[in-house]
């Protein structure tokens, strides 16, 4: 990827602690160390019960009856939580970890859970949409990541973050290019690229971006604005903007 994210510089206002995204870090954490301890067998039995397949989801292909453990549209969600790789983990979280919290505060705890399925889930349907004949199981957070980046592009584009440009140049940058530049790369990628043959979900990730767009407007308390672009946080009154640089702290 061009763009590794840092930081965001970019304080939570209503929430003191983003709970609900630690959580989901913490439990993407667990499950792939679960996953670590299981033989070769029982890690692809994992990914063909929890993982999303295009043609059982449709209704066009059935699992052996010991991989049948949830139904098909439970994969959707569970899928979420199942990663392939370290690099497939950590590159989903540090993501959501730079990004999830401030979403986190524009919505709540309780609806920041329901969007984050959905995100994930309408990821999960994108790539099964584009590939309906697959019988490949797809796994990871990368669609819900996805929207909670559309949630967080209309809320900050003008936020400035820093990032490792090509993975070496720390640099700041705006929300509006650095996200921007992804889901150009991610569109380009899934118009071009045969998804199967890269391993990579190039649609969910597509799919779980505009569904973060198109749900924030739902989901944001009333009183907080989208495309914001004072560059200036306002909490209890009292203005501020944060200053620290690419390895500074959160609030």
């Amino acid at each position: 990827m061009a763009f590794v994210p840092l930081n965001d510089n970019n304080p939570r206002i209503w929430v003191r602690y983003h709970f609900v995204t630690l959580a989901i870090v913490a439990g993407c954490v667990l499950v792939f160390l679960w996953q670590l301890g299981l033989s070769w067998r029982e890690e692809q039995m994992a990914s063909l019960s929890y993982g999303v397949i295009p043609a059982v989801l449709w209704g066009n292909a059935a699992l052996p009856a010991e991989a049948a453990i949830v139904p098909a549209p439970v994969t959707l969600v569970t899928s979420m939580f199942l990663h392939g790789s370290w690099l497939h983990l950590i590159g989903n979280m540090l993501f959501l970890w730079v990004f999830a919290d401030n979403v986190e505060d524009a919505m709540g705890h309780g609806r920041f859970v329901v969007f984050y399925l959905l995100c994930g889930a309408a990821g999960g349907l994108a790539h099964a949409l584009s590939i309906p004949g697959s019988t490949v199981p797809t796994i990871g957070a990368s669609g819900a990541v996805a929207g909670v980046l559309g949630a967080y592009f209309l809320l900050h584009p003008t936020v400035s973050i820093w990032v490792l440009l090509f993975g070496i140049i720390p640099i700041r940058l705006p929300t509006v290019i650095v996200l921007g530049s992804w889901i150009g790369l991610e569109v380009l990628n899934a118009v071009t690229v045969e998804s199967e043959g890269a391993g990579i979900a190039w649609w969910a990730h597509v799919g779980g971006f505009l569904a973060g767009a198109v749900l924030i407007p739902f989901f944001k308390r009333a009183h907080v604005r989208l495309w914001d672009t004072q560059g200036v946080q306002i909490r209890r009154g009292i203005s501020f903007a944060s200053r620290r640089g690419p390895w500074g702290g959160r609030r």
